[in-house]
């Protein structure tokens, strides 16, 4: 799992939580109750670490997204997302050109490249991705101009971006701070019949709140 799918599956585990106030199902012990509810505080303060890290950051994801893109000429990036929790705030940012991928570390105060990057080839993904890099080939859009457009129709900063397959077709899906909820954006570019006369932001899209 990434970063970004663990910081998702986080906020949906935080809101769905049930309340443990009421009627308790039976054979459900005092003690399973309290040991789930003290994963719920510390998946709460998890998210709460990593967002206040998130409102810190001096360099924008966006501002990533520009670092990243002169890094391996000819590529483009599918996945972007911020990352707090390794003692340092970095963006991860995977890039792939043909059949290789980069997997390379932003720091989120510097905008400096942090190490070397790590390289794989496309054999080295499970077949959902590689069959989404593949989609990736026929779409003009930019996984940068869907960030764009999630963050005006939001009016906040985006945390991730990425890849998914939905009902058989490639979707953008951005997670944006805005104010104080977290949102997911999925942006369906259209069919690259004619790319040349695609404009920029012609991607429909449909907001979450997470």
């Amino acid at each position: 799992m990434s970063k970004k799918q663990l910081v998702v599956a986080l906020i949906s585990l935080l809101i769905c939580a049930p309340s443990y106030a009421g009627a308790t199902p039976d054979g459900e012990t005092g003690a399973a109750q309290e040991q789930d509810a003290t994963s719920n505080e510390l998946a709460e303060e998890a998210i709460s670490r990593e967002l206040k890290l998130f409102r810190g950051a001096e360099v924008s994801l966006r501002q990533a997204l520009k670092i990243a893109d002169s890094l391996h000429p000819g590529s483009r990036i599918v996945d972007v997302s911020f990352d707090g929790g390794s003692g340092s705030s970095v963006y991860r940012v995977k890039m792939f050109r043909q059949d290789r991928i980069w997997e390379d570390t932003i720091d989120a105060k510097t905008g400096q490249v942090a190490g070397n990057a790590r390289v794989l080839s496309m054999s080295e993904v499970n077949l959902e991705d590689r069959l989404n890099l593949i989609a990736m080939q026929s779409v003009r859009q930019e996984l940068a101009d869907a960030v764009s457009v999630a963050e005006d129709n939001t009016s906040g900063k985006a945390v991730s971006g990425g890849l998914v397959s939905e009902a058989g077709k490639l979707n953008f899906v951005i997670v944006v701070l805005s104010g104080t909820n977290l949102k997911q954006v999925l942006l369906e570019p259209p069919s690259a019949i004619n790319p040349e006369t695609l404009p920029r932001h012609s991607m429909s899209s449909r907001v979450k709140p997470h």
